[in-house]
């Protein structure tokens, strides 16, 4: 149990007498109880945030599945590097000039390739990320972050066996494959 003492020690002082006061206690037992079925209760009514699991599109391995014919000036392909950049570029490999950007860049390019796309055509963009050997679990992790900020309405396309001789080269010359 626990206890407040508050005497004042008693005692002569200066040659006076004076009364002596009662001893008084509080006890905070019950305080404490309340204290910790309070704590009990929030702690057993309060829900955690749960993982929410984004949706990705990998292609088979398949050789007779069904490929889906997607338009070129509809298409932003992500390639992730090492060094923590990235280079994307719209349309097909073999026409297009990547461009080389850092993940606090990118977003700016998704925002723009996607209102542009929309303003123009009134369709949606549709992302294809092809990560490389350089490329770690967190910018993969990062990069599709970076599409559900962006609030890309395709599932993105996650291709990290068929990255073209184009792309490869073209990432090997700018130092991040």
């Amino acid at each position: 149990m626990a206890e407040l003492d508050t005497s004042s020690g008693g005692g002569k002082k200066g040659g006076k007498v004076r009364s002596k006061k009662a001893n008084t206690k509080v006890d905070l037992t019950a305080m404490v109880d309340l204290a910790f079925l309070l704590i009990t209760f929030f702690m057993l009514t309060t829900s955690l945030s749960k993982p929410i699991a984004m949706d990705i599109a990998k292609p088979d391995d398949e050789e007779n599945d069904v490929k889906l014919e997607l338009r070129a000036s509809e298409t932003m392909t992500i390639l992730l590097g090492k060094k923590n950049k990235v280079a994307w570029y719209m349309g097909e490999a073999k026409t297009a000039q990547p461009t080389i950007e850092s993940y606090t860049e990118i977003r700016k390019s998704i925002l723009k390739n996607k209102n542009d796309l929309y303003k123009s055509k009134g369709r949606l963009l549709v992302v294809v990320i092809k990560p490389t050997d350089g490329a770690t679990y967190k910018n993969f992790v990062d990069i599709m972050d970076e599409l559900h900020i962006t609030d890309i309405k395709t599932a993105p396309a996650i291709d990290d066996k068929y990255i073209l001789d184009g792309e490869k080269d073209f990432m090997k010359n700018a130092g991040i494959l």
